[in-house]
């Protein structure tokens, strides 16, 4: 596997080369200090040119990186829409392991790009001069926020009622309707919760990574042992289980929450886990055969 040195001067050294290629930028993980260097970070690279086309009128030219595993052109693909405008960009794998995301970009949206960039930025090659600010990269964007008092109800409303669908799901034998809305409602803001209250004791000066992917390093064992349980969904005793077990982490940290703000906790939580016991001694009992 080539290492990240040999990485970096293969894709400046192209970039030099190559008179399209007027300005060059990293982004993302290798950006950021606070992440710790792996072998498993992408290369996540833009290119801004002045002719997109012929680069992408054929796609020989990425030979130069190395051979490729597989390739993805999201900005080609028809059954996923399209989502960076009038950027084109290519996902690569190498057959040794390395994965480079590079973009293409017209050099006249330069300005754009840096002003809407999430602070994770480096310039790796400036041919014309064209950065005329100094650009530092910062996680800053991603820190823990402390909640307003409106962002907190919203997120005990999201979630208390987004748990009614898990059991009508449930009770209906609708297993993956209900196991969705577990994963991409209930746990998200159980862990936007959890992630809340972390600041509260901590400050908000730091990231717990994106999809909350550092959060075990600051949960007590316990908590992060009850979490964990929750991605067990084989069938429905355990999705029953694990949204019990949702429930309980709520109720725990957005009280925390609450009282470190002086919110008001909601008091549709007794009303909706009383109709959940209701729906699991009539469906979630039976189910368990």
């Amino acid at each position: 596997m080539r290492n990240e040195q040999e990485m970096m001067e293969m894709l400046i050294g192209f970039a030099e080369k190559d008179s399209r290629i007027r300005l060059v930028t990293l982004e993302g993980s290798r950006t950021n200090p606070n992440i710790a260097a792996d072998c498993f970070q992408d290369y996540d690279i833009s290119y801004f040119v002045t002719d997109q086309e012929s680069f992408k009128r054929d796609d020989e030219w990425l030979s130069i990186f190395g051979s490729r595993a597989m390739v993805q052109k999201p900005e080609a693909m028809e059954l996923f829409p399209p989502e960076l405008g009038n950027w084109f960009s290519y996902l690569i794998l190498f057959e040794d392991g390395n994965k480079l995301d590079l973009t293409l970009i017209p050099l006249n949206e330069v300005e754009d790009y840096l002003n809407n960039s999430d602070g994770l930025v480096e310039v790796l090659l400036d041919k014309d001069g064209i950065v005329d600010r100094e650009v530092i990269a910062t996680d800053r964007q991603y820190w823990v926020k402390q909640p307003t008092a409106g962002e907190f109800d919203d997120c005990c409303n999201e979630f208390w009622m987004a748990s009614t669908y898990v059991v009508k799901g449930l009770a209906r034998k609708e297993l993956l309707f209900a196991a969705d809305h577990l994963n991409e409602i209930i746990r998200p803001n159980l862990l936007r919760m959890m992630s809340w209250h972390i600041g509260s004791e901590r400050g908000y000066t730091f990231s717990v990574g994106k999809h909350y992917k550092f959060i075990d390093r600051y949960l007590p064992a316990d908590s992060w042992g009850q979490l964990v349980s929750t991605f067990d969904g084989t069938g429905y005793p355990s999705i029953w289980k694990s949204l019990f077990t949702c429930y309980e982490l709520f109720r725990a940290y957005s009280g925390k929450v609450a009282e470190a703000f002086g919110y008001t906790y909601p008091d549709y939580d007794r009303a909706i886990s009383g109709y959940t016991d209701r729906i699991y001694q009539n469906y979630g009992l039976e189910q368990r055969s």
